[in-house]
């Protein structure tokens, strides 16, 4: 098994991404996949790490959006990891191939969560994640123009697959994004 710290996957992204808010998106889907894991009794290094190294090869796929989630897999087991269901949920993430294990759909479900809570800090007077009331986010929720990139669909899928609410998977990402806040800067 591939030895990881958090170290390690900082200077992967370091060396594989250019932009310092996808990397601020990657902390944000750490600490919201940590708050999953614990939720859905998961291990929550093991699925943080999945959220940490989700959009690894971006830079190198977002031209080419087939291949996301594949090549971080390729990156990946060429450093001898072989962690292979969580490399399969970061492959189910890009909605590539169908989500199916447990890690896969929540990565799917809190990746478009994290866009969306920080659209709403950003929103807020006090531009802190952690003070952003659910009720300030479900009422952005509803407005189709509010940070369009972020698919309301995919967090739906929560109620489905985990029977939870979508203010509760706000909360969720929320609370597992305010761990990170320094990582993130809000």
């Amino acid at each position: 098994m591939y030895c990881w710290t958090p170290e390690r996957a900082v200077t992967l992204l370091a060396e594989h991404l250019a932009n310092q808010n996808l990397i601020k998106h990657c902390w944000a889907a750490e600490g919201a996949m940590r708050a999953m894991a614990v939720r859905l009794g998961g291990d929550p290094e093991r699925w943080a790490l999945a959220g940490l190294l989700h959009d690894l090869d971006y830079d190198k796929t977002k031209d080419d959006f087939p291949r996301h989630g594949t090549v971080t897999g390729e990156i990946l087991r060429g450093l001898g990891f072989d962690d292979e269901e969580l490399l399969h949920a970061i492959l189910e993430h890009s909605g590539n191939v169908p989500p199916e294990s447990t890690m896969g759909r929540a990565l799917y479900c809190a990746d478009p969560a994290t866009g969306f809570v920080v659209a709403c800090t950003l929103m807020h007077p006090s531009k802190r994640v952690a003070e952003v009331p659910v009720e300030f986010m479900m009422k952005r929720f509803s407005e189709k123009r509010f940070a369009q990139g972020a698919n309301r669909d995919q967090m739906r899928m929560t109620e489905m697959w985990f029977h939870i609410t979508v203010p509760d998977l706000l909360c969720l990402v929320r609370d597992g994004m305010a761990v990170r806040s320094r990582e993130i800067g809000l």
